[in-house]
């Protein structure tokens, strides 16, 4: 069987769209939807929130918590319908099942929305009853208890008392044996079970007891009526959420890049990513989803020779990006930033561009009034972008001349190129004589303005030429950097700087 209910406003309304977990516990998830849309919150102001109840059959319901297989079973749904819902437009999830909680840190690093602690709801309501203390029955499975998930929320200022072995065998018959509560029985033998031991922890003089099986909310009032003094964990989780400002996970910053254009291009970026980013351990390190897509039409091709347009290919994999939970979009390829301008506005997540990055630094670095040397490709040449913002920051921009240029695509393009494999030899002679030109023309910084040209090349702050000694800019360096910044700004990874060649490198061809 498959569920999925939703109340009948309109989701695109303004509000708050609160989607729950079923399936885990199909009658305490259908009892903690009717608590919400009962509440007293939802009732004075229905217009302002919306739900989403997603169902679908757990094969491992029946099995055991103490078995890894199991576990791992309950812990693959119960993301993949947390993954579900967000997909869905949820703002929020419910997670009605506090054996799930014992793993949702796990969840929530994973998810993009924030999902509501049902144990700090139920410590919450346990800190407006027992504002000083006192000792908590605790009602839960064995391998709940073991977990020390209760201990962990309040084992710091209370004193937890659990079932003794008897009554803990007494337990789990009443909720999961046969004509169980779980079966839908809630009346009979299971209540009286119940009954019975919630009021030998009563005699042990705690003063509140814990909920740690969701679907002990479907007797607690019953229970309640017999003077048992057990929360009612769907009625304080639905009080929760609705009571509960917006909930923000905390950001965990995810860079998204359109791969292929050119492959060695991207995974040299990557590297640098890595490289640049301050880390102790790999947890330290930034969260990155590739769209290899080698696909995309030639960007260079398209404005030179109008041949296919990539636009279309670079929006798609830059949405796919974006759907992935991207917080930044690096595009390392200098030519495809001909198109960025084009398709930004139809995406909400911003895309780092590397070539405003590439001449912001080279004018914070040498200052206003420098000439800078493009070695690019043709169609990022014609494309001007580099030309637009030098310009717009005082800089002065030259390009080789047209048998130079044509070093410089062989270089990239040629037979012996660097796209086909080759950082050595004649692409690198071809490459050094543009830059010779170029230096000879007056200008002091070199642009390798196609990502490439770096794995020719190396950035350095003094290279030494025949001609004289320029500086090597390394754009998708420059990208990297600006993307581990961002990072750390976004995100909870370290907040020390990245550090970027702080000492000068002198560069000497051999």
């Amino acid at each position: 069987m498959k569920n999925r209910v939703m109340n009948t406003k309109k989701l695109s309304s303004p509000g708050k769209t609160f989607g729950i977990v079923g399936g885990l516990g199909s009658l305490a998830g259908a009892d903690l939807f009717n608590k919400l849309v009962s509440s007293r919150a939802v009732l004075a102001d229905q217009g302002r929130y919306h739900f989403l109840f997603e169902q679908h059959p757990f094969k491992d319901v029946l099995l055991p918590l103490d078995r890894d297989a199991s576990m791992h079973s309950r812990k693959f749904y119960a993301f993949q319908m947390c993954q579900s819902l967000e997909a869905g437009g949820a703002d929020a999830i419910l997670l009605p099942c506090i054996a799930s909680h014992t793993f949702l840190q796990e969840i929530q690093a994973e998810l993009g929305i924030a999902v509501f602690d049902l144990l700090h709801a139920l410590r919450q309501q346990v800190e407006r009853s027992l504002p000083h203390g006192g000792r908590l029955g605790v009602l839960t499975s064995d391998y709940v208890r073991h977990s020390g998930l209760f201990e962990r929320y309040f084992g710091d200022r209370h004193e937890l008392v659990y079932p003794d072995a008897q009554n803990q065998a007494r337990l789990m018959e009443a909720m999961y044996g046969v004509d169980g509560v779980k079966d839908g029985q809630f009346e009979g033998a299971p209540l009286e079970h119940l009954h019975q031991v919630c009021q030998e922890l009563q005699e042990q003089d705690v003063a509140l007891i814990l909920p740690g099986l969701t679907e002990l909310s479907l007797v607690s009032q019953d229970l309640q009526r017999r003077g048992i003094a057990l929360l009612d964990a769907n009625r304080v989780y639905a009080d929760y959420a609705t009571r509960a400002s917006d909930p923000v996970p905390e950001p965990r910053f995810k860079l998204g890049i359109v791969g292929g254009v050119g492959p060695a291009a991207t995974v040299d970026f990557m590297a640098k990513v890595i490289r640049h980013t301050p880390a102790d351990k790999d947890q330290d390190h930034i969260r990155m989803v590739v769209e290899q897509n080698p696909q995309i039409p030639d960007r260079t091709a398209n404005l030179l020779h109008q041949t296919t347009d990539p636009s279309m290919a670079l929006y798609a994999t830059c949405k796919r990006l974006e759907q992935e939970g991207a917080h930044a979009i690096a595009i390392p390829c200098n030519t495809a930033h001909a198109f960025v301008e084009r398709i930004q506005p139809y995406l909400k997540t911003p895309i780092i561009n590397m070539l405003s990055e590439t001449v912001r630094h080279i004018a914070e670095q040498q200052g206003a009034g420098k000439t800078i040397g493009l070695l690019a490709t043709s169609g990022t040449v014609q494309s001007r972008v580099y030309h637009d913002v030098a310009e717009r920051l005082g800089l002065r921009l030259i390009v080789p001349a047209p048998d130079k240029q044509a070093l410089v695509m062989a270089a990239i393009y040629g037979e012996h190129g660097v796209k086909a494999g080759h950082t050595e030899g004649l692409c690198r002679e071809q490459l050094l004589d543009a830059a010779n030109h170029l230096c000879q023309a007056g200008a002091s910084v070199l642009i390798l303005g196609c990502t490439e040209l770096p794995l020719i090349l190396p950035h350095a702050e003094c290279f030494v030429l025949d001609s004289g000694v320029v500086s090597l800019v390394d754009p998708t360096a420059l990208l990297a950097l600006r993307c581990v910044q961002q990072a750390l700004e976004t995100g909870p990874q370290r907040s020390a700087e990245p550090v970027f060649l702080q000492q000068p490198v002198a560069a000497v061809i051999e």
